[in-house]
């Protein structure tokens, strides 16, 4: 399947993703993100939050992941994520699931446009659109 045979208004699978806090501490570490509220509870507390959660850079690489694996099973493996635009919402806490599901939104000239929702149990935690290409 190439790029020009996927058509607007085709969904991707969703995935499940536990976030525990392991995956947002140690995710937080690799991205040289040393702010205290993706590693440290009682810190994360005393600046008003829950408990500690995932960060930016933690997330636009999941969602990343996400249309990366589809594109790869569905587009092959010579495929390009030219562009990524996301914006934050709800926290992504350890013990919650972060549920990924995405659309093609367009499909013009082998380019995809590809939005993706990630919800957590407080709601919407990144909406995203994606731009995706086959080499």
């Amino acid at each position: 399947m190439s790029a020009t045979t996927v058509e607007a208004g085709t969904s991707l699978p969703t995935w499940e993703l536990p976030i525990t806090p392991t995956l947002v501490v140690s995710t937080a570490i690799a991205t040289r993100d040393f702010q205290d509220v993706h590693h440290d509870r009682d810190l994360a507390q005393g600046h008003g939050s829950k408990d500690i959660f995932l960060n930016i850079l933690t997330t636009t690489g999941l969602v990343q992941r996400y249309v990366g694996e589809w594109a790869r099973e569905t587009l092959g493996p010579d495929f390009r994520i030219h562009s990524c635009a996301l914006r934050l919402g709800a926290p992504a806490y350890p013990y919650d699931t972060l549920s990924f599901s995405g659309t093609v939104t367009d499909a013009t000239d082998g380019v995809l446009s590809v939005d993706v929702l990630g919800a957590v149990s407080l709601g919407n935690h990144v909406n995203a659109t994606l731009k995706v290409t086959a080499s």
